[in-house]
């Protein structure tokens, strides 16, 4: 089979892969053995994966993570659904793998001079952290929603879509606002700003967007840690019945916009407009995750979902 790389560069690759995937070697060793970075080992095994060099084949029992995503897809609607098997693994585990499964298929997806717009929450940090990006494809960044003025990473987006348009070889756009501000007025201003108008303009025009479905648990709940929401605000948006949140809009268990006067003052790509993005890829995951998975499905606000095989049943059973 023709995979359009020169006999050099197949073999190179057919090497390394044999080594790690047949002999059992790890990166360090293998670099070890053939005298180059372990970075480079890493690059030539993702570039042997997605040139298909490398094939791999897994065989699921009858109630298979591979039948939980068609039934998902065939639920909801959705072009595709990558299922993770949670099971003994421990939260953190989890959204790793998560964040593994769902950088590579968008690595796949990704092609040159896209538009890639991301939100912000720890489940989309872990997607950027395990993007590997073996080849730099000039793709431009945008950032979804505006900033929550935090240094952690984890909780907010500046910092991933500069260290992400790196990796993939291109351009950034923030948009220079906060992610809530104090009332309509203040917000209709910084809407007219050429600044965050021009990167809101990208973020309409997006052709794939990486989203955390975000709880509205306490424990879990973005705004609520960064201060954004207090927990007599989250408890109050929880009694007219929101069961989660995208890109700080919260929704019912429906998937339908709340109107809540919180929403008059948030800046960042309206829920509403979401579904015109290209291809909109949400992560979330766990049994307390399922309302706010089930909202942004019966939404219609995906058309990709990450989870685990805990939410995949649950839902499935209250679709």
């Amino acid at each position: 089979m023709e995979l359009g790389i020169d006999r050099e560069r197949h073999h190179m690759l057919a090497e390394v892969a044999s080594l790690y995937y047949e002999s059992g070697l790890n990166q360090a060793e293998i670099a070890s053995r053939l005298g180059l970075s372990r970075t480079s080992i890493s690059r030539l095994l993702s570039e042997a994966r997605d040139l298909g060099v490398v094939q791999i084949s897994i065989r699921w029992p009858d109630d298979s993570s591979g039948d939980l995503g068609t039934r998902l897809k065939r639920a909801f609607g959705l072009r595709d659904a990558y299922i993770v098997r949670a099971g003994a693994r421990g939260h953190t585990q989890i959204a790793a793998t998560l964040g593994s499964v769902a950088a590579q298929q968008l690595e796949r997806r990704l092609e040159d001079n896209m538009i890639f717009g991301i939100s912000w929450n720890t489940g989309v940090y872990q997607v950027v952290q395990a993007f590997r990006a073996a080849r730099k494809l000039g793709v431009t960044v945008v950032q979804l929603t505006g900033s929550a003025g935090t240094i952690n990473p984890l909780v907010d987006g500046p910092d991933l879509s500069a260290w992400l348009a790196h990796m993939l070889g291109g351009q950034y756009y923030n948009i220079p606002a906060p992610l809530v501000v104090n009332d309509p007025a203040t917000r209709e201003a910084l809407l007219h700003d050429h600044t965050i108008a021009e990167a809101l303009a990208l973020a309409h025009s997006a052709d794939i967007a990486l989203v955390g479905i975000g709880s509205v648990l306490p424990p879990l709940n973005r705004l609520l840690q960064s201060g954004y929401l207090t927990a007599a605000e989250l408890d109050a948006i929880k009694e007219v019945g929101a069961a989660g949140e995208l890109l700080t809009t919260f929704y019912d268990i429906n998937g339908a916009i709340l109107p809540l006067e919180f929403h008059k003052r948030t800046i960042g790509l309206p829920l509403a407009d979401l579904p015109s993005v290209g291809y909109v890829m949400g992560v979330g995951a766990g049994r307390e995750q399922v309302p706010a998975i089930l909202g942004a499905l019966r939404g219609g606000y995906l058309d990709c979902l990450v989870t685990d095989d805990i939410a995949a049943k649950e839902i499935l059973t209250r679709r």
